[in-house]
């Protein structure tokens, strides 16, 4: 089958490719369309179901969309939602003027303003909001975890594998970060790699 991931990002784009090796996964722009919907939702799940229902009003072929953050509990689960907008302890739900900061600079921030809780407590996990839309009117939804540290000085980020806070993000169980994780091992474990398989199991389902 073919299905359009509702996103840009050519790294969510492969990893979702990998998983559901029986399908085609395109994003918008391998067809020429420009696609950046406003994510105005209150939770992972609604921002996932606005940016697969604004796709499938474009094309109106299966689409999968989802949504994704970190959540760190000394920070009240913060950013959250606002993980790609996230600019330092004022600016948590982003910048006055939209722009965004750069993902090195997001990763120091992070670890600043948790370093500044004083808080022992560095346990944070990633959620991935995923939902599969066949039509406005038949959708399913998968919501996953992928749990584990921040570190305590970005002098300490390592692996260049993965993206976003991947390098700043320890797995003690690993005892090395989630960019240092092969593609399979982060599939196996990942947030978006468990949701994506939760959502191939549906797949599977109905085409059986």
């Amino acid at each position: 089958m073919e299905i359009f991931l509702a996103s840009g990002n050519r790294h969510k784009q492969k990893e979702l490719q990998e998983i559901l090796s029986e399908h085609k996964i395109l994003i918008p722009s391998d067809v020429g369309i420009e696609f950046s919907p406003v994510e105005n939702g209150k939770t992972f799940f609604e921002n996932s179901f606005i940016k697969a229902k604004a796709l499938w009003d474009l094309i109106k072929k299966p689409v999968i969309a989802d949504d994704s953050g970190i959540c760190v509990e000394a920070l009240n689960f913060a950013p959250g939602i606002y993980t790609s907008r996230y600019a330092g302890p004022n600016y948590m739900q982003g910048l006055p003027d939209g722009q965004k900061i750069s993902q090195e600079e997001q990763n120091s921030l992070l670890i600043k303003q948790l370093n500044d809780t004083r808080s022992p407590n560095r346990r944070a996990f990633y959620v991935c909001a995923m939902v599969l839309l066949l039509s406005p009117f038949q959708f399913y939804s998968a919501q996953e975890t992928f749990e584990g540290i921040i570190i305590d000085d970005i002098s300490k980020q390592a692996g260049t594998g993965g993206f976003g806070y991947d390098p700043i993000f320890y797995l003690p169980q690993y005892g090395k970060t989630a960019a240092e994780l092969t593609a399979e091992e982060k599939n196996s474990i990942s947030h978006r790699g468990k949701a994506a398989r939760g959502i191939a199991k549906i797949l599977q389902s109905r085409q059986g």
